[in-house]
């Protein structure tokens, strides 16, 4: 039977003056078939751990190990602005002119969702993310937020939406999901659909050779690779083209840009990358190990941030020459006819994007 969405109000407190839905059962719903609930009391509880706010359903059931207090929001944000810096303020790679839906996978702080929203008043953009954060008050209203665990499978309709966009999902995803994750999107895309992806792969080492693994940034880490098996698979970055082709795929390609930690080069472009991403490294290099490494790893609160703190000294020492590699490609869904084929620039050519950000060479 037809079942319209029905708005559950107040999700949010006073962040929030648009709704926040809860998707459920978890099997396939026909199109204007889905059914929301409010969100769960356990979506929203949060615990404390050495004074920043860890979402208690994500660290109990091993979904997500980082924080959701204001500063991680924060950091969220700086991430999606260096994000449009890298990608010359291109939202969307993939040529799709006038898109009528697009899902962001483990939206955040919702920023993408937002500018795509306002960029594409017409299309239909729903956020989803296991944790409802504060949000803005003059949200797009062509934008759903949603809450779920992506680690389940998607209540979605097949052949739904025009591109899906999956950012940083690798803290997320379980180890063993991943390729039912990928199908899941699959399934979701409408033939010709497309989707953008971003991971990384955090195995830092420098462009000269000169970082050892005795330097604080390669035990960093190590550490932090240790610390999230078996739960997560951080080098799911690297095998991107090839479960993506696994799932059915066509088009995949990838490539590889440097992304500086700092601004020790001399290119003009990429020192303002590095410039700005600075800030953001030092954030992420106490917010994603705090707790797996004084949880898992047994690591004390000191030891950890003497770590950091050594860490971000080589991060901004510009003769360490530290840098991402930015691995970028197109992913299409099968079409009934060839998806014309172009150069892998950013220029709107017949493939899309699909970026996993790593910290290797």
């Amino acid at each position: 039977m037809d079942r319209p969405i029905r708005k559950v109000t107040g999700l949010l407190d006073a962040h929030a003056p648009r709704p926040v839905y809860e998707r459920f059962p978890r099997r396939e719903l026909p199109v204007n078939d889905f059914q929301t609930v409010p969100v769960d009391e356990t979506y929203r509880d949060v615990i404390l751990h050495h004074n920043r706010e860890y979402q208690r359903y994500a660290v109990e059931h091993g979904v997500y190990f980082s924080p959701v207090d204001d500063d991680e929001i924060e950091y969220l944000q700086y991430i999606h602005g260096l994000f449009d810096l890298m990608f010359e303020r291109r939202l969307i790679f993939p040529p799709i002119p006038q898109p009528r839906r697009i899902l962001d996978c483990g939206s955040g702080s919702a920023s993408w969702a937002i500018d795509v929203a306002e960029q594409h008043p017409e299309c239909e953009v729903i956020g989803l993310d296991i944790y409802p954060y504060p949000m803005p008050e003059d949200l797009p209203a062509n934008l759903e937020l949603q809450i779920d665990d992506l680690n389940s499978p998607s209540t979605f309709p097949s052949n739904h939406f025009d591109l899906v966009h999956s950012r940083l999902m690798s803290g997320g995803i379980h180890a063993n999901r991943w390729m039912n994750y990928l199908t899941d999107v699959f399934r979701i895309l409408r033939p010709g659909g497309w989707c953008q992806m971003v991971e990384i792969y955090f195995n830092a080492q420098s462009d000269n050779g000169t970082l050892t693994p005795n330097h604080a940034l390669q035990v960093w880490s190590q550490s932090y690779i240790q610390s999230v098996q078996p739960y997560k698979d951080p080098r799911a970055a690297l095998r991107l083209q090839q479960m993506l082709t696994e799932v059915g795929f066509v088009e995949v390609e990838t490539r590889l840009v440097t992304l500086p930690l700092c601004g020790w080069s001399n290119d003009p472009r990429d020192h303002t990358i590095g410039e700005a991403s600075r800030t953001i490294v030092h954030r992420m290099l106490s917010s994603l190990c705090a707790y797996p490494f004084t949880q898992v790893l047994g690591m004390s609160q000191t030891d950890v941030q003497l770590l950091v703190a050594q860490a971000r000294s080589e991060a901004d020492n510009p003769a360490f020459k530290v840098a991402n590699q930015v691995v970028a490609g197109s992913r299409a869904t099968l079409l009934m006819f060839r998806q014309r084929t172009g150069s892998m620039a950013m220029r709107g050519s017949g493939l899309g994007i699909e970026a996993c950000l790593e910290m290797d060479t």
